[in-house]
C-alpha cells in the first residue's frame, strides 16, 4: 500500500480507502488480522512468470517470505499468518470451526468460514477460490480479490468438481469474478488486463485431453471511467455477414460484433420462459393441462394469458380492487417483448393477440428427441440420434411445426431441442457428433421450408460440446444456450463462443430461485433480484457493440412457479435439489418465477409479483 500511496483507515469497522482524487467504502462483516503489506501484489517482483500465453505457463515464487507479507492472511503461500490470528485461535477453541470445510461454504457466519477454507486440507486451488469466495460475502472486496488473482497466477490448471461430477475450471471462474467485482465497486479503482485461460478440449468430461493456454494479465489501478463499457457505433462499420431474407435478420460487422434486426431495427430478445401450470398437476403423472387451452372458469378466455389477477397486498386473498389483468398485459408492462414455447404452439389466434396487440413475439421450438419427445420412442430407450425411424419422426415434427407457423409474424426464430446434448433419454452425450449433426440436418431442413428464412437456433446445455457443435453445425445460425452460473452473469462464456464457433449467442434460460434456507423470504426475494439484474447487465454488456458483441439477449427463466418441479405437484416444496451457484448454494426448481402463485389455491389465477419482476420492468423498459 505503501508504494501506491495510499491510506487505509478503520473507523467503526469502515474501511476507508482514499487517494487518486477518489474514496472507496468497504463494511467488512470482520476485521482482518493481517491485510498484506502490498494492495495490488507485484508478483514479478517475488517470482518469475514463464511461457505467458502458451500451455507451458508457469509462475515460480523465488521469495516465499516477501510474497507471503505481501499478500496478507488466508493468500497462499501466507499459510502463517492465519493461525497467529487471535480470533482464529478463539473460534477454533470454541468450536465455531468444527465440521468438514464443505459445510461451511453457504454458512452466514463469514468470518468462521474465511477460517476453515483458509486452513481447509483441500487442493490449493479450490481452498484459494473458496476462501476468496468467503472474504467476497464478507465485504472483504479487495482481499478477495487478491486471492482470487492469486489463484489465476499460481494454479490456474485447477480443476474442481461440480455437483454432476463434471470438470469445472475453477481459475476462469476467478477471472470473471475479479472482473465483475471491479465494475461493481468503480471507485476501488481497480482493474484486470488481460488475463485469460482458454481451455483446449475443455468442453467435455475428459480431462485428459485439456491443454490450459494461459495469460494471467495483471490488476492495475485505473479511474472509475476506464471501467465503464463503451459502445461501438456498429452503422460506421462494414457489414460482412447477414443472415435471412424477410424482416427478421443478422448481421455481423466487421469487428465481428453481431446484431439481430426486425423490420430493419436492432432488436435485443428480452424473453421469458412463459409455461403456467396449475397446482396440482404435473407432466410425470400424464396430468399437465396445455396453458394455451386451459379454460378452468369457462368465460371463453385462456386462464393465464388473460384472467390471471395480482395480489398487490399479498393476503392470498383476491380483493375487490384486484380484478383480472391477464399475464400479456403483465408481461407487456414487464416490458418482455418475448417469450419462449418449448415443443410446438396449439393456438395460433392466441399468439397472433400476443403480438398485434402486446409487441410480444415467440421463440417457436421443438424439442427435437429431447426426453424422448418427437422421435417415437419411450423414455426408458430413450432417442436414438443414428437410427433412420428416430430421424424420420423428428424431422416430421419439425415440419409439422414450420408448415404450421412459417406464415405467422409473431414467430422470431426456430429453436431447436432443450439442452439435449446433457443425454437425459437419448445418445447425445456417447455420440455428440451424431447429433450434432442431426440438428445441422434439421437447419437446413428449416431453411428448405421457411420462405420468410428465419434464424435458426439450438437450445444447448451451457457449452457442452462447443467444439462439436462448431465444426459439425455450420446452418445453425444461432448458439442457443441454457446457462445457469452465478450472480456474476455468464463471464467467458461470450468469448469462448466467439474464438470457437463465432456465431451470435442467446441465453435460452438463465434464472436464480426466490427462496433460500439460509435467509428470511423478503431477503431471498431481494437476492434473486440482484442476481438476475447482474445476468441481464451482462447480457447487453456483450451486446450491441458492447464488449465481446455476440450476445443477442437472453430468456428469463421464469415467469411463475411450478409446483411440480420436485415431484410433488400439490407442494411447493422448500427441499434442495441441487447444488449451484445460487444465493444459499443450492437451486429450488419449484421457486424459479418471477411471479408466485402465492398459496396456490387460486392456481392458476393468482400473481404475486416478485422484486426481481420490478427490477426487470426497471431494466426492460428503460
Amino acid at each position: 500500500m505503501r508504494a501506491n500511496n495510499l491510506i487505509s483507515v478503520i473507523l467503526f469497522g469502515v474501511l476507508v480507502i482514499s487517494g487518486c482524487g477518489s474514496s472507496y467504502k468497504e463494511e467488512p462483516s470482520f476485521k482482518l488480522y493481517d491485510r498484506g503489506t502490498e494492495d495490488i501484489v507485484n508478483y514479478s517482483k517475488y517470482g518469475e512468470f514463464h511461457g505467458i500465453g502458451t500451455s507451458e505457463y508457469n509462475y515460480i515464487i523465488k521469495d516465499q517470505a516477501g510474497l507471503s507479507k505481501a499478500v496478507g492472511e488466508g493468500i497462499h503461500p501466507n499459510g502463517s499468518s492465519i493461525v497467529k490470528d487471535p480470533d482464529y485461535n478463539r473460534f477454533k477453541k470454541t468450536g465455531k470451526l468444527d465440521g468438514t470445510h464443505w459445510e461451511f461454504i453457504n454458512s452466514t457466519d463469514y468470518q468462521a468460514n474465511f477460517y476453515k477454507w483458509a486452513t481447509a486440507s483441500e487442493e490449493r486451488g479450490v481452498k484459494l477460490f473458496y476462501t476468496a469466495f468467503a472474504l467476497e460475502k464478507a465485504g472483504h472486496i479487495r482481499h478477495a480479490i487478491k486471492a482470487y488473482y492469486s489463484l489465476v497466477v499460481n494454479y490456474p490448471r485447477t480443476i474442481g468438481w461440480t455437483y454432476w461430477h463434471t470438470p469445472w475450471p475453477v481459475a476462469q471462474v476467478a477471472i470473471d469474478k475479479i472482473n465483475y467485482l471491479c465494475k461493481k465497486y468503480p471507485q476501488m479503482g481497480w482493474k484486470l488486463t488481460d488475463a485469460s485461460i482458454i481451455v483446449k478440449g475443455g468442453y467435455d468430461d475428459s480431462i485428459r485431453n485439456d491443454a490450459f493456454i494461459v495469460n494471467p494479465g495483471k490488476i492495475i489501478r485505473c479511474k472509475p471511467n476506464d471501467l465503464k463499457v463503451t459502445r461501438t457505433d456498429l452503422s460506421r462499420l462494414d457489414i460482412v455477414k447477414t443472415v435471412g431474407t424477410g424482416r427478421i435478420r443478422l448481421i455481423q460487422y466487421e469487428n465481428r460484433s453481431w446484431e439481430l434486426t426486425v423490420d430493419g431495427k436492432p432488436y435485443i430478445v428480452k424473453g421469458v420462459a412463459y409455461e403456467p401450470s396449475k397446482v396440482g398437476q404435473s407432466p410425470d403423472e400424464g396430468t399437465l393441462d396445455d396453458w394455451m387451452q386451459a379454460d378452468y372458469n369457462g368465460n371463453n378466455k385462456i386462464d393465464g394469458p388473460y384472467d390471471s389477477w395480482v395480489d398487490a397486498n399479498r393476503n392470498d386473498i383476491q380483493d375487490p380492487s384486484e380484478k383480472a389483468v391477464g399475464d400479456f398485459r403483465l408481461l407487456w408492462e414487464m416490458g418482455a417483448n418475448t417469450i419462449r414455447v418449448y415443443h410446438h404452439a396449439s393456438n395460433k389466434p392466441l399468439l397472433r393477440d400476443l403480438y398485434k396487440n402486446f409487441g410480444i413475439m415467440v421463440l417457436m421450438g421443438d424439442f427435437l428427441g429431447a426426453y424422448a419427445i418427437g422421435s417415437g420412442t419411450t423414455w426408458y430407450k430413450g432417442t436414438d440420434y443414428t437410427d433412420p425411424e428416430h430421424k424420420k419422426n423428428m424431422l416430421e415434427s419439425v415440419r409439422q411445426m414450420v408448415e404450421e407457423h412459417k406464415d405467422e409474424p409473431y414467430v422470431l426464430m426456430w429453436v431447436l431441442g432443450n439442452e439435449n446434448n446433457y443425454g437425459v433419454a437419448n445418445n447425445s452425450k456417447q455420440n455428440p457428433v451424431a447429433y450434432y449433426s442431426f440438428v445441422n440436418e434439421v437447419a437446413e431442413f428449416i431453411k428448405s421450408i421457411d420462405p420468410l428464412q428465419r434464424p435458426v437456433a439450438i437450445c444447448n446445455g451451457e457449452l457442452k460440446f462447443l467444439d462439436i457443435f462448431a465444426e459439425h453445425c455450420e446452418s445453425v445460425d444461432v448458439f442457443g444456450t441454457n446457462v445457469y452460473r452465478g450472480y456474476y452473469g455468464f463471464g467467458h462464456l461470450w468469448q469462448c463462443v466467439r474464438q470457437e464457433a463465432d456465431k451470435p449467442v442467446v441465453i435460452t434460460e438463465y434464472g436464480c430461485p426466490a427462496f433460500n434456507q439460509y435467509r428470511s423470504k423478503e431477503d431471498a426475494e431481494e437476492e434473486q433480484a440482484e442476481f438476475l439484474s447482474n445476468c441481464w447487465v451482462d447480457i447487453i454488456s456483450n451486446s450491441g457493440g458492447y464488449g465481446v458483441g455476440n450476445a443477442l439477449g437472453g430468456v428469463l427463466f421464469e415467469w411463475i412457479d411450478e409446483w411440480w418441479k420436485a415431484y410433488e405437484p400439490s407442494l411447493h416444496d422448500t427441499k434442495p435439489l441441487w447444488a449451484g451457484t445460487f444465493p444459499g448454494g443450492w437451486m429450488h426448481e419449484e421457486w424459479l418465477g418471477v411471479t408466485s402463485q402465492g398459496d396456490g389455491k387460486d392456481s392458476p389465477f393468482k400473481r404475486v409479483l416478485r422484486k426481481a419482476y420490478f427490477e426487470y420492468k426497471r431494466l426492460w423498459r428503460n
